[in-house]
């Protein structure tokens, strides 16, 4: 009997050690760093400098890369639908917008002058109500010599539009003005009195089609963009 006795306080002894050894062991490893050399090691290090990336730069007219030194940036965007009305950007100020308040439906035009880069008038004609085929034709026809010409429209631009007014844009380079629809979107770039560079983009057109309109009864925006370089002489 006192042998049984003496073995179950043998064991009852061990059981508390093993508990006792358990808890201190689980206390240490909390208050004490798992590798306190390489912890004092690191702190002697000067910090590791933080790698940011950062944001990409905003381009003049929204360009995804910026053009090159002795260049102007350009972006023409035609409307789209009722509300979005067409942007002409020149060296990233906005000539023609809803926003300026000189932008409407029909066609819009905005006049450079080549030389300084300053806008010289920006207007738009509608072509849906009124008389202002002669009108465009002349704000064109008086632009000066040495001039670039934006041009983009805004839900109509062809039912009201002569025959002298067509004539007009097609002596500045398009390719497209007799083949405007009613409420095709269309952009072109031209020059007065000196030739652009033939890779960089000029016109662009886009007709209405139902079965392929963004909008209920108008297609998308259509764009082009570019540098025109300031050292053309001819």
């Amino acid at each position: 009997m006192r042998t049984n006795c003496r073995h179950f306080m043998k064991f009852g002894g061990f059981i508390f050690a093993s508990v006792c050894a358990w808890y201190l062991g689980t206390l240490l490893a909390y208050l004490i760093p798992q590798d306190p050399l390489a912890s004092t090691f690191d702190q002697l290090l000067p910090e590791k400098p933080k790698n940011y990336m950062p944001a990409p730069k905003r381009q003049k007219c929204h360009h995804w890369s910026p053009c090159l030194p002795g260049n102007y940036a350009y972006r023409i965007v035609s409307g789209g639908g009722k509300e979005r009305f067409p942007q002409i950007c020149f060296e990233d100020k906005l000539l023609l917008s809803k926003q300026e308040g000189n932008a409407g439906r029909g066609i819009n035009i905005a006049i450079v002058d080549y030389n300084t880069g300053k806008v010289a008038a920006a207007n738009y004609f509608d072509m849906w109500e009124g008389e202002f085929s002669k009108p465009m034709t002349d704000f064109i026809n008086k632009a000066p010599q040495k001039s670039l010409i934006f041009i983009g429209t805004h839900d109509d631009g062809s039912t009201k539009l002569k025959e002298d007014g067509k004539k007009a844009i097609a002596e500045l380079g398009s390719k497209e003005i007799r083949n405007l629809k009613f409420r095709s979107g269309w952009v072109f770039l031209a020059a007065k009195g000196f030739k652009l560079p033939e890779n960089i983009q000029k016109e662009k057109i886009i007709h209405s089609d139902n079965s392929k309109n963004r909008y209920s009864g108008w297609p998308a925006e259509i764009q082009i963009e570019g540098c025109i370089p300031r050292n053309l002489t001819s």
